[in-house]
């Protein structure tokens, strides 16, 4: 006689549902708030994908962003991780000299935030700062004549892109007012012999601007090494794409914000190095 078969439970194939960066909050347990919490997240989704996109240079560069509800308050990198590993919890909060206003076992780096605290002070709008030493950024600025209009991605840059010289390596704070006079109404800065910086309203809108601004880098340096004569544009053409430029580009242009790039560069993280939001 068989015995009759007991009856278990039937295993869901529906998979867990994934955390997402909106949905981790450890940080709300420190005192932190929710809007601090999730610049916390924006800015180390930020360092990953600068390491993804190999815009790294080991310890070195910042991305910073404003405290919500602060003028006086940022989060930047803590000097000795490496920004393939950033988290959320590992951001330091720092004032505008750099001094440390929450618990961490590193530091911050001191020429790394004279330029970002120049940036900040200096230019309200800038909640978001993002300051690069790529080879092809590097390249570009140790170029006499800086960006050349050469592309549809430069010549659409031009209108936003400034310049500063090289005063040494930034330790000095004498330096933070020509900084900020030489970006003036730019969102774009190349540091000549230096690198490159972008602000934005946004850690999405400055992460869109730097990789606009490094994609001309590239292209320009790769047309110029590249043995074939380069193709000129007429004047005329060269204003009329600087000008559509800063329509579409500029604060109020259909391409301002990069909120759709930046969403799906998210998703992106999400699949491809999660626990950043940790």
């Amino acid at each position: 006689m068989k015995r009759p078969v007991k009856a278990t439970a039937k295993k869901s194939k529906t998979p867990a549902k994934r955390r997402t960066a909106s949905a981790a909050k450890p940080a709300t347990r420190r005192g932190i708030s929710a809007a601090e919490w999730q610049a916390r997240v924006e800015l180390a989704a930020a360092y990953r994908l600068t390491a993804m996109m190999g815009w790294t240079d080991m310890l070195g560069t910042h991305i910073s962003c404003r405290v919500p509800g602060s003028h006086d308050q940022f989060l930047i990198n803590p000097y000795g991780l490496l920004f393939e590993e950033m988290t959320a919890s590992d951001l330091i909060k720092c004032d505008v000299e750099g001094r440390k206003l929450s618990d961490s076992p590193y530091e911050v780096n001191s020429a790394g935030f004279t330029i970002h605290s120049a940036v900040h002070m200096g230019c309200p709008s800038a909640e978001g700062v993002m300051h690069c030493h790529t080879q092809y950024g590097v390249a570009v600025a140790s170029q006499k004549d800086g960006l050349l209009p050469l592309t549809q991605m430069s010549l659409t840059a031009l209108s936003q892109v400034r310049y500063h010289d090289f005063e040494g390596v930034a330790e000095n704070h004498d330096e933070r007012e020509r900084l900020i006079h030489d970006l003036g109404n730019g969102s774009m800065l190349i540091l000549r012999n230096h690198g490159t910086l972008t602000v934005g309203r946004s850690i999405g809108e400055m992460f869109a601007r730097m990789y606009r601004l490094e994609r001309a880098c590239k292209m320009q340096i790769t047309a110029m090494t590249g043995g074939a004569t380069l193709n000129h544009l007429p004047g005329e053409v060269v204003k009329h794409t600087i000008d559509q430029g800063e329509l579409i580009y500029g604060e109020n242009g259909r391409g301002a914000g990069g909120k759709l790039m930046w969403a799906a560069l998210m998703r992106k993280l999400d699949r491809e190095s999660p626990g950043y939001a940790t």
